[in-house]
């Protein structure tokens, strides 16, 4: 009798399977993908598209019912400076965010910042330049010791940053004597605090300086994030913190560096706030870090760190800028728009574990 495992092994055997003439060999099954499970795919590709979809259509049924009257460049430029700060906070809280932390503390760095601009002006006589350093400095601290609390004591984002949001905004008050710098004083003699506040008309539509920072700053963190070895540390530290580790990623060095930059860009809003208000007050801006995670979220930037687009955060703030604006002109109850935004955020949160399975 013939032994079956004689010719097992065999040099011409092999040669078959490299070229492929044996046609014994099993192949793997190539599944034909469904056109729910494309879409899936390519939204887990493109994280901004979902936002971007939303605020399409959004605009386009507020368009049909309003008209000209919402379909104007005077209109769509308003939604533009409404949603500046909250654009330029949810800058900040995106950066933290995509390494899958949080930071609740971000609208208070942003009037402590501003109040030290303004405390600093007319309290003790420096010039507005320096003040504006000095409201730098003091947000870049607040982020860098939030940063620390991270990266080094190894504390939870949220627990820090949230007793981080109360030790700020008492210092705040405490240090103000909650009390407001008027807009006519600032313009008689520190016009610079107010730069942000300045308007230009761009055809029909009227520009703010801080629409423009807001614009700018996107654009650099965006080319930032995704074309910079910097913005892939962060992408990777927000992904799987213990394989960047063994990558060679500093992840305690990329947090410090994150909450500190969030801190300063916080005191970037802080100036802004102030042309965008004309005056320095202690009490503005109290709802700022709910409106930058809200952004963020709607944007679809995932919570759980390494995934999404700033570009998405802008198109959030932006979805939340028209339908404040369309159900204003169309004249319903303010409460419907905060209805709107709590199915928005579900929603954004339900397509977003929707998006992530593709990754399982």
């Amino acid at each position: 009798m013939t032994d079956p495992s004689a010719n097992v092994g065999r040099p011409q055997d092999f040669e078959k399977v490299l070229s492929g003439s044996d046609t014994s060999v099993a192949s793997f099954d190539v599944h034909n993908k469904s056109a729910l499970e494309k879409a899936q795919h390519f939204l887990h590709g493109n994280p901004a598209m979902v936002p971007l979809i939303v605020l399409v259509l959004s605009t386009a049924i507020f368009g049909v019912i309003l008209g000209s009257k919402f379909f104007s460049a005077f209109s769509l430029t308003l939604i533009l400076q409404q949603v500046a700060i909250t654009g330029i906070i949810g800058a900040a809280q995106t950066l933290v965010i995509l390494t899958a932390g949080i930071d609740l503390s971000v609208g208070a760095i942003m009037v402590l910042s501003s109040v030290v601009m303004g405390q600093f002006t007319f309290r003790y006589g420096l010039p507005a330049p320096l003040s504006i350093l000095c409201g730098f400095a003091c947000g870049a601290l607040c982020g860098y010791i939030n940063g620390l609390l991270v990266s080094r004591m190894k504390l939870p984002p949220f627990i820090v940053t949230l007793g981080s949001w109360q030790i700020i905004l008492a210092a705040n008050f405490l240090y103000s004597a909650n009390e407001t710098i008027r807009s006519q004083d600032i313009a008689a003699q520190a016009l610079l605090l107010q730069l942000f506040g300045a308007s230009f008309r761009f055809g029909g539509a009227v520009l703010t300086a801080g629409v423009v920072a807001m614009v700018l700053l996107v654009a650099v963190l965006w080319y930032v994030l995704n074309h910079t070895a910097w913005g892939r540390h962060v992408y990777a530290v927000g992904d799987d913190p213990d394989a960047a580790e063994l990558s060679g990623v500093g992840t305690n060095k990329m947090l410090l560096q994150v909450y500190t930059l969030s801190g300063i860009i916080c005191a970037l809003a802080g100036w802004v706030l102030i042309g965008r208000l004309g005056s320095v007050s202690p009490t503005s801006g109290q709802f700022a870090n709910i409106e930058s995670i809200t952004a963020v979220v709607i944007g679809g930037i995932s919570l759980f760190g390494g995934r999404g687009s700033i570009l998405g955060m802008i198109f959030g703030a932006l979805i939340v800028g028209v339908f404040q604006l369309g159900l204003r002109l169309v004249g319903t109850d303010p409460q419907w728009t905060y209805l709107l935004i709590g199915v928005l955020i579900i929603g954004a949160v339900t397509v977003d574990q929707w998006i992530r399975k593709v990754a399982g």
